[in-house]
């Protein structure tokens, strides 16, 4: 039975996420939100040499791949790593959600390798991160005309002798530009492609490429309303050759798309996490009207008849339930993976959740504080725009609720689409 109390270990990654949010993330979040493509190299450095060499946090997944693994994890228990990052996700997105996606790290890519991975596959890719250089990783999914519906991609991977041949584009990926970059020399991309475009969905399979691998290009960083501190950008493949063994899990189409459900599987991972960094900045907004309020000298009345609070408490106090239920949703789908659980709807419903959620609490928070929360003077309207994307990537709100009605009904893609 999942324990809503948190582990020791976690609270103590927690109270330290927070000091780094706190400390070296808000002093310089509205800075590099209007600096848009600039890196905070000195906050990058720092934040890698603190995360680097850690046995808990974002990074943590990395440090216990190898080949005591799994005596390791005997003698421990259940894993803790997944509800742990959703923890500290959150922590460093309550102080910034654009810088948090910068930090280098295993991110995105680093979950593919770890949901989609063989085990040499993990111990050879994950142990990249542990050098005293930042590195980054990342994943390329979105194509110019394949979205949310990843079955559809279009971008090929054709064996030629020892290696495979990348041909394709990817946009909107994130921290594409700092994985790509040849002076990131460790770094890596993991790209979506088809290797046999008739098998359909059991033809995707996911490639690890190399940064500075030859055509491979980085065309170009987008500029968004919000996560502005984070890259965002457009990859281009030409007959990009990479080593046969980059292919995540096995090069056999199988016959029907069961195959196709190892790749998915990187959702699983991903998005409690993209929920708890939601969850993070919808936090930051809660915590700032308790603030206000508290200034205003405006109480918040627990325990009241609802009928007697004022419309501020009942709105308050509505921002606050919802965040504490995404909350809990995130955590049950880490929990459920930390204990080799199949998560694959209660990821979609911690995503969908969380993603509007965090919408509607930055939305009304501005409204809350009227020309003060649409001002630049403080960071609300930064964080509702920051807010929005976390209703987009990693499967939109429409697609997370597509799935979560065909796990619920049974329906398969075909049936209910």
């Amino acid at each position: 039975m999942i324990n809503f109390e948190l582990s020791d270990a976690i609270s103590k990654t927690r109270e330290r996420m927070h000091m780094m949010a706190e400390h070296m993330m808000r002093p310089i979040a509205r800075e590099y939100d209007e600096r848009e493509h600039e890196k905070p190299w000195d906050f990058l450095n720092t934040a890698w040499s603190l995360s680097k060499n850690a046995t808990v946090g974002p990074n943590a997944e990395t440090k216990q791949q190898g080949e005591d693994a799994p005596a390791k994890k005997k003698e421990r228990g259940p894993s803790e790593l997944n509800l742990r990052t959703c923890v500290a996700v959150e922590e460093l997105s309550w102080g910034d959600g654009g810088l948090y996606l910068s930090i280098p790290g295993p991110g995105l890519g680093g979950a593919a390798v770890l949901a989609a991975g063989t085990p040499e596959q993990k111990k050879r890719f994950l142990s990249r991160f542990k050098g005293d250089k930042p590195v980054w990783s990342a994943m390329a999914i979105t194509e110019p005309s394949c979205g949310s519906d990843s079955a559809k991609i279009q971008a090929t991977a054709v064996r030629d002798g020892d290696h495979w041949v990348l041909n394709g584009t990817k946009i909107f990926c994130t921290s594409g530009l700092m994985a790509g970059d040849p002076k990131n020399s460790q770094g890596f991309i993991v790209v979506w492609a088809t290797v046999d475009r008739s098998a359909g969905r059991a033809g995707i399979k996911s490639f690890i490429v190399d940064a500075g691998t030859p055509g491979m290009t980085v065309a170009k960083c987008e500029d968004k309303l919000g996560i502005r501190a984070s890259d965002t950008a457009t990859l281009i493949f030409e007959d990009c050759r990479i080593p046969v063994d980059h292919i995540l899990g096995s090069p056999e189409v199988p016959k029907t798309s069961e195959g196709f459900k190892g790749v998915m599987a990187t959702f699983d991972a991903t998005r409690p996490i993209v929920a708890a960094s939601a969850i993070g900045i919808g936090r930051a907004a809660v915590d700032l009207i308790r603030e206000e309020l508290e200034k205003q000298g405006i109480p918040i009345r627990y325990g009241v008849a609802p009928h007697q609070l004022t419309a501020i408490e009942r709105d308050f106090m509505d921002m606050e339930t919802q965040l504490q239920a995404a909350r809990l949703l995130t955590w049950r789908a880490a929990w459920m993976m930390d204990h080799g659980q199949v998560n694959s709807l209660e990821a979609s419903m911690a995503k969908a959740k969380a993603g509007i959620v965090v919408t509607q609490i930055t939305q009304k928070a501005v409204e809350m504080l009227g020309p003060l929360g649409y001002s630049r003077e403080i960071l609300l309207e930064k964080w509702m725009r920051d807010a929005k994307i976390n209703d987009i990537f990693e499967g939109t709100q429409q697609i997370n609720l597509m799935i979560i009605a065909r796990r619920i009904l049974g329906y398969s893609s075909k049936e209910l689409s």
